[in-house]
């Protein structure tokens, strides 16, 4: 299940992402952090991204947010989406 949600997200990535340039007031983008909480979480990683993306919104201030580890609840600091 975790590979397929990353192949999905890998793909959004790739071919869908770069067609609309970078809106994300969040860092990482609202797709690294899926993809990360998904590879360290799995299906609780997708309720992840999906509370995410309900908070990416017009009124939201934005920010750093990092997906946490789940044994030492340290951020998941990876390179650029």
């Amino acid at each position: 299940m975790r590979k397929t949600f990353a192949a999905l997200i890998k793909f959004y990535q790739t071919w869908i992402s770069p067609m609309f340039g970078p809106r994300c007031k969040y860092y990482p983008s609202c797709s690294k952090y899926a993809a990360d909480a998904v590879t360290e979480y799995g299906v609780r990683g997708f309720a992840m991204a999906a509370w995410r993306l309900v908070r990416c919104n017009p009124w939201s201030h934005g920010g750093v947010d990092y997906v946490l580890t789940k044994s030492s609840k340290q951020p998941i600091k990876t390179g650029a989406n």
